[in-house]
């Protein structure tokens, strides 16, 4: 076994590098399923909600089992149901005789893994002995945006080479990620978040209104940022008719760079920008990221806003696990388990929505994006909330 957690570190920021492949690979084909198996758009956003509702499913189950079953193992199993979705996306739609079921049972395999990767790599990471946990953490998820950003590029980079004819080949070829992750984590240390005896119970968080102001952050984290991550590609091809290649670069890859920017250079600042006012900053700049991309009558400036939308999402995820883990230090697994349950929610909720109201409004993709404003105003409501509880705490702790 390999003593440092330095590389518990790196085996787990190549843990959510699998995770945004599991979320992001099929997005970039949904416009090929549609074509290829005549497959309606409706049925497309429901293949998101699959993925994120099963992972609603495992963060339910995690927050009973994972404990018991002990981080490694758990983790271990992940990147295997992982590796065998993505393998199973390149084969099951043409041997099984309905393709769309082959895409749904796929998708239900690697969100497993999906599941099991939200509920655990953050806690495993906060377990390491590091000092600044703020800034660990907001560095860790960033990874998850460079992923991103490496399976829009290489995916890009094969259709252009390969040919789009050929996609079967790419999901087999992404699932050596997560293999190659499994064996890295059977020789890496992990720590323990808190010992049994002395974790919150599930009941007694949920008496407390600073944990539902908290699953409430996360539900909005979630929504905000899938429900333009995983439209930005059909959005640009079909809603401002430019052509696949420049629509995923310069949507769902510039959205990823700039969240992972986001995401970056608050792990490296974290000690002199109060989070709460940098993640209220960033759902400011949310709304108007949506509104730009939905009313701008310029190609180029919506998809600026498709990638504003990055920037400003950046922050909302890793910094809501952060001030959980700063506020409720007990909470354990069962709390990120949680919360990955509400993140998760979000995740489904959002894009589905999106594509529900896309597929029934007169505007198209744009109807559906549109309303998906409602999520950061709700999370700035939030945040707004939880620094008046702060301060209220402040002003008693002075009277005292």
């Amino acid at each position: 076994m390999t003593r440092n957690f330095k590389h518990t570190i790196y085996a787990s920021y190549i843990g959510y590098i699998v995770q945004a492949i599991v979320n992001n690979l099929a997005p970039l084909l949904f416009l090929t399923f549609q074509r290829q198996y005549d497959i309606s758009i409706e049925k497309i956003g429901l293949l998101i909600t699959i993925n994120f509702g099963v992972q609603l499913a495992v963060d339910m189950l995690s927050a009973k089992y994972v404990d018991k079953i002990g981080y490694k193992k758990a983790i271990m199993a992940a990147h295997l149901f992982a590796a065998a979705g993505l393998i199973g996306l390149g084969i099951l739609p043409e041997v099984l005789p309905n393709a769309y079921i082959g895409l749904v049972a796929a998708i239900c395999l690697y969100a497993v893994g999906g599941g099991l990767i939200e509920v655990l790599i953050s806690p495993i990471v906060e377990a390491c002995p590091t000092e600044d946990k703020v800034g660990n953490m907001s560095l860790l998820h960033s990874f998850y945006c460079w992923g991103l950003v490496g399976v829009i590029l290489l995916s890009t980079l094969f259709f252009k080479i390969v040919g789009i004819g050929h996609w079967r080949i790419l999901p087999v070829l992404w699932a050596l990620v997560p293999v190659f992750n499994f064996f890295y984590f059977s020789r890496v240390p992990i720590n323990q978040l808190v010992e049994k005896d002395e974790a919150e119970t599930a009941g007694k968080m949920m008496r407390t209104k600073i944990f539902w102001i908290f699953i409430v952050m996360m539900i909005c984290a979630g929504a905000s940022e899938q429900a333009m991550s995983q439209w930005a590609s059909a959005f640009a091809e079909m809603g401002l008719h430019v052509d696949k290649t420049t629509g995923d670069l310069l949507g769902p890859c510039m959205f990823a760079v700039l969240m992972g920017v986001a995401r970056t250079f608050y792990g490296k600042v974290s000690g002199k920008i109060r989070l709460t006012v940098f993640m209220s900053a960033s759902a400011v700049l949310c709304v108007f990221s949506y509104l730009l991309a939905v009313f701008s009558p310029i190609p180029v400036l919506s998809l600026a806003g498709c990638a504003l939308t990055g920037l400003s999402v950046g922050i909302m995820w890793p910094g809501t696990f952060s001030l959980a883990a700063e506020r409720c230090p007990k909470g354990g697994t069962v709390m990120f388990a949680f919360f990955a349950l509400a993140g998760d929610l979000g995740c489904a909720g959002g894009p589905g929505l999106v594509g529900l109201l896309s597929g029934t409004g007169s505007g198209g993709l744009k109807s559906g994006l549109l309303f998906a404003v409602i999520f950061p105003i709700v999370l700035l409501g939030s945040v707004r909330a939880l620094r008046q509880m702060e301060e209220g705490e402040a002003k008693e702790k002075v009277f005292l």
